[in-house]
């Protein structure tokens, strides 16, 4: 997931790592009940792992996934895809799987799925056998789990095509920061491949293996990033008054932004504000004659993200106007709210539910603060995002965090039930 250009799509699941698991919220049951995942997919799980695997030992960040998405290719074409593009989004992957059964009129003729490719720039400590073979890079957020499972669904529908019309696979880089969906939607994903609804999928640390959760309408917060550069006079830390501390200064502006969302943000609805970077000085005998501030604000509404934006520019200039210091801001608006559509959010939870049993399906888990730029699909199309659980491992984002491999039946056979019931001809 991706949150605020620095680590973007993890972040997303990773919030839900404090509430340890959606039970915390609703009453999913943490015994798994035998489910009826699809055989072939289980007789192949040996196989998909050891294409997480690989895939987890050769990290690559943001659009630079080149290895990566030739591995994606080989795998499409060595299934007997239809069609195999590349380069998509400059290096997103698409398969094409055409189903055996005739299409009716007035039923649907292509669907999407996506997996996102892309890793973190993070030092791996998990220790395992297969850990990252690049310094300083690793998939800590499962998006090597996400795009093996894609690639399971996608040999099995190869193989069997029982479905009517098209099935998009859709492999896409820069989840984590780089706006991948947008850059693939850019290049004529939709359009091209004339896909009529697009699913997504995230695992999710603390949720019990076998269970998923999900909800109608905003289900994750748009993204925007706030960049303050502060501008004072700097001076002898014995003389403050021939000076205009910009440290002081900072120190006003984080304070009266934090306000913002307690007194401007109506109190039912979501917002944050986090200020996360405050760079200042060199020296402790010198005032400073400059400050940097960075954060990021999330939303779950337009409204309250303009809201949110207006009041930042006005708080700062009301703090530059107090203080007598030149306050510039930069405030860039990144993912949108990752809108999930009612009927596609039936649809998926329907499929969970065949999956996984009634007891493993959370319909109404609470919107999270983190950000996903599936969102830009979600605009582009109907459709839903859903979270299928990965024990009780580390959490996204994290040098410690590693996809659960016994994930694996569950979500490739949540892609084919889903392509084989939303194409049924």
């Amino acid at each position: 997931m991706a949150f605020d250009g620095t680590f973007a799509s993890a972040e997303i699941l990773g919030l839900l790592k404090p509430y340890a698991s959606v039970a915390a919220f609703h009453p999913i049951k943490r015994e798994i009940f035998p489910m009826p995942i699809v055989n072939r997919v289980a007789d192949l799980q040996p196989d998909i792992r050891g294409w997480r695997r690989d895939l987890h030992a050769h990290p690559e960040l943001m659009y630079d996934v080149h290895r990566t998405a030739a591995f994606v290719a080989d795998r499409l074409r060595e299934f007997g895809c239809d069609e195999v593009v590349t380069g998509l989004g400059r290096t997103g992957v698409v398969g094409v799987i055409k189903g055996r059964k005739k299409v009716n009129g007035g039923d649907l003729r292509a669907v999407g799925l996506r997996a996102d490719m892309d890793a973190l720039p993070i030092e791996e400590e998990t220790g395992v056998a297969y850990r990252s073979t690049i310094p300083g890079k690793m998939h800590a957020c499962g998006h090597d789990g996400h795009t093996a499972m894609l690639l399971g669904a996608a040999r099995y529908l190869a193989e069997t095509r029982n479905f009517a019309g098209d099935a998009i696979m859709i492999f896409q880089p820069a989840e984590e920061g780089g706006a991948g969906a947008a850059a693939m939607i850019e290049d004529g994903l939709m359009d091209r491949f004339k896909i009529d609804q697009v699913y997504g999928m995230h695992n999710s640390p603390g949720m019990a293996i076998g269970t998923f959760a999900t909800r109608v309408g905003p289900a994750m917060a748009a993204t925007d990033h706030i960049k303050i550069h502060i501008e004072g006079v700097g001076g002898h830390a014995a003389r403050p008054h021939k000076s205009v501390d910009s440290i002081l200064v900072g120190a006003q502006l984080i304070t009266a932004l934090q306000s913002i969302v307690s007194r401007s943000v109506d109190p039912l609805d979501a917002a944050v504000i986090s200020i996360c970077e405050f760079h200042a000085g060199n020296t402790n005998n010198v005032i400073p004659q400059t400050a940097r501030l960075e954060g990021t604000a999330r939303s779950l509404t337009a409204e309250v993200r303009d809201l949110i934006e207006q009041r930042v520019n006005e708080v700062c200039e009301g703090v530059a106007k107090l203080t007598g210091s030149k306050i510039t801001l930069k405030y860039e608006r990144s993912y949108p709210v990752l809108v999930n559509h009612a009927e596609q959010t039936d649809v998926a939870a329907r499929i969970a539910t065949e999956i996984s049993g009634e007891a493993n399906v959370s319909l109404d888990i609470p919107p999270v603060m983190g950000a996903e730029d599936f969102a830009y699909m979600l605009e582009a199309r109907p459709g839903a995002f859903i979270f299928i659980g990965n024990g009780e491992s580390a959490g996204l984002h994290h040098p410690s965090y590693n996809f659960n491999d016994d994930a694996i039946v569950y979500g490739s056979s949540y892609w084919i039930r889903l392509v084989e019931t939303q194409l049924a001809g």
